[in-house]
């Protein structure tokens, strides 16, 4: 079992903090230009940077979408667990489901709809479920796995494999977990992180994102792209988060990916407080507890003094 050494607690809350609030807020921004050209969001709003809702699903000023709320699901049955349960994982999807989500993408949906039916935990090998719908909820995972990349690794991807299972999607999510589990640990942005995403693009070359290619679709490797690109071009949280979302395409989950990186990295305070003050309070109050919850419940945790 590999396992890392970990730095003060409560450090590593307040970055698990900034990555969960980071990723809604992320999503509640991204949402309105969500499948907008750059062009198109330049002729509208010029820069989009304010939380106002709207978009294509017509959401309110704070709302978040499947993102943010599939993120949740797991973290609620890491918690009702008190464990990893894959079966609880797929339950709570279900649920999500059952309660008719103002946002599902197919391929989550297929999946879902195929454990319902079948009680299936993970579906076939498919080219065509590369999308980043498992990639864009893998965040409680990491949180949970903190201090060991063994179990971030299995636990990763059998979450996505309950609707994804492709080895694009498993390599990002592996590596994004990662690249949290490092933050958490006071990993530099521009030092240890880029270097680590370097060789992980020389290991997986269809990541690539220099020069940037400007895409930034559901595909993972456009997804990921696009992350990579503002992550590292921007030395702050908005910018780096405004520069994402003004992309469109899949804004809502590449907005949610690069605020939760960017959340571990600068923290809650780096984010800009009109977006906390817009962000749904309900989605505020339980992406923060189960950010601490899953911190303090990671086994590699547990032993350590506060």
């Amino acid at each position: 079992m590999q396992s890392v050494p970990i730095p003060d607690k409560k450090q590593v809350v307040e970055k698990a903090k900034g990555a969960f609030v980071g990723l809604a807020i992320g999503d509640a921004l991204g949402a309105t230009t969500e499948f907008m050209t750059a062009q198109e969001i330049k002729l509208q709003y010029g820069v989009h940077d304010q939380i106002i809702g709207k978009g294509w699903l017509y959401l309110r000023a704070g709302q978040v979408t499947d993102d943010t709320e599939m993120s949740i699901c797991i973290g609620r049955a890491i918690q009702k667990s008190k464990g990893w349960d894959l079966t609880a994982v797929a339950e709570e999807f279900a649920a999500w489901v059952g309660g008719r989500p103002i946002d599902v993408g197919s391929t989550c949906a297929r999946g879902i709809r195929n454990y319902i039916l079948h009680q299936t935990l993970e579906v076939a090998p498919s080219r065509w479920s590369a999308g980043n719908g498992a990639l864009m909820r893998m965040l409680p995972v990491a949180l949970y796995t903190l201090g060991n990349q063994d179990l971030l690794a299995q636990y990763v991807v059998e979450q996505a494999h309950i609707t994804h299972n492709n080895p694009l999607s498993d390599a990002a999510c592996i590596f994004f977990g990662r690249l949290l589990h490092e933050t958490m640990m006071g990993a530099e942005l521009f030092r240890q992180l880029l270097a680590l995403t370097k060789s992980f693009v020389k290991e997986y070359p269809d990541f690539c994102y220099v020069p940037y290619p400007g895409k930034s679709s559901a595909y993972v490797v456009d997804t990921v792209q696009t992350v990579f690109h503002f992550l590292f071009s921007t030395d702050n949280f908005e910018d780096c988060l405004v520069g994402t979302v003004n992309q469109g395409g899949d804004a809502d989950t590449t907005g949610a990916l690069v605020g939760m990186l960017a959340g571990a990295v600068y923290g809650v305070e780096g984010i800009p407080k009109r977006w906390l003050k817009r962000l749904d309070p309900r989605v505020y109050s339980e992406v923060d507890a189960l950010a601490t919850y899953l911190v303090e419940h990671s086994p590699a945790l547990l032993s350590l003094k506060d």
